[in-house]
């Protein structure tokens, strides 16, 4: 369970962040985790090359010295608030397309944790929409926590005692498993109830008398599989148990309709790294697209790229290293990394 808990515990954070008012909500919520784990937070935006490109270098000139300016006001707002006060930090500001510039952000400062906000100006919108989205989710080398439209800006950790609630929703596939270390440690570490929900995919009607045995039969059987999922956590607070079956309305309205029911804080779920999975799993990217934009709670996801080759059976999980081999790189804004007292 020790090397589980320490499968969420970020030593470095990357916030994508556009200076728009959806970007704060994302900005108090790394500011808040930074904090609370005690990592390294990098604000970074890219200054997104289409559209500009032919409009010169002049024009993606201007844009970035633009964006130089609202970093460093940004900089010296958090500074002057106390917002930054004992956490290390850095401000980059990159231009050309989002996500290679973002990834190749993510690789260069060992980020364990990426944060997104889901609208925006600036072209940082556009991480949400179509190939950019399934890229990002698909292939970041760390988890993703993204806040979406519906989001309460305000951090639920480290300000009332009040017990939390987390939903993991899985397909027991090995990619949506890929996730449970990390539903599991982030119970652990803030001390929340954890709720499995499995949703059963939806099968052939059946008029004889012997249906409802049947779709009885499948849920309890669902249940004992869920009920090991429980056992194997080594949570002090047993998780709640979720079986629901598939029906006409999308697998993402299920998902959003428990959490919201069990008034969830996070929702956490493992995906595959492929763009072809929806036959496969039912976590695909048009779920977690439509979870993302509609819950009311931040979601984690978690893709097989990033961190742990996980099974079923696994209780024990060995986080990667995190090299230092990059504080003292040179990166537009703030480029050395730097410490409020």
């Amino acid at each position: 369970m020790s090397l589980i808990a320490a499968a969420l515990k970020p030593r470095s954070i990357l916030i994508a962040t556009d200076f728009s008012e959806a970007s704060e909500k994302a900005l108090r919520y790394s500011l808040a985790l930074a904090r609370f784990y005690e990592s390294k937070l990098c604000l970074a935006h890219v200054v997104s090359s289409l559209g500009l490109t032919m409009a010169g270098p002049g024009a993606i000139a201007a844009c970035e010295e633009a964006v130089v300016r609202e970093a460093a006001q940004l900089k010296a707002s958090l500074i002057r608030t106390g917002a930054l006060t004992g956490i290390q930090h850095k401000f980059i500001v990159r231009h050309g397309e989002l996500w290679p510039k973002l990834q190749e952000i993510i690789r260069e400062e060992s980020t364990d944790l990426l944060v997104l906000g889901t609208h925006g100006r600036h072209g940082i919108a556009k991480l949400f929409l179509g190939s950019v989205a399934e890229q990002i989710f698909r292939q970041a080398d760390c988890p993703v926590l993204t806040l979406g439209p519906h989001t309460d800006g305000r951090p639920w950790f480290g300000t009332s005692p009040t017990r939390r609630t987390f939903l993991f929703a899985t397909d027991f596939g090995h990619a949506s498993l890929h996730g449970l270390p990390h539903a599991i440690a982030a119970a652990s570490q803030f001390g929340a109830k954890l709720a499995f929900l499995r949703i059963i995919p939806a099968i052939p009607s059946h008029t004889d008398e012997n249906s409802n045995n049947w779709h009885e039969d499948l849920r309890i059987r669902t249940h004992e599989r869920l009920s090991q999922l429980a056992d194997n956590a080594g949570l002090d607070l047993r998780p709640q148990l979720c079986v629901e079956f598939e029906s006409k309305r999308p697998v993402s309205e299920k998902i959003l309709e428990t959490a919201k029911n069990l008034e969830a804080d996070l929702i956490i779920m493992g995906l595959h790294e492929s763009p072809y999975t929806g036959v496969i799993s039912h976590l695909d990217l048009a779920t977690t697209y439509d979870v993302v934009s509609q819950a009311d709670s931040p979601v984690l996801t978690v893709n097989c790229s990033s961190g742990y080759d996980v099974r079923p059976q696994a209780t024990e999980v060995t986080a990667s290293p995190v090299s230092g081999a990059d504080a003292n790189r040179s990166h537009g804004v703030g480029a050395k990394w730097q410490t409020r007292s």
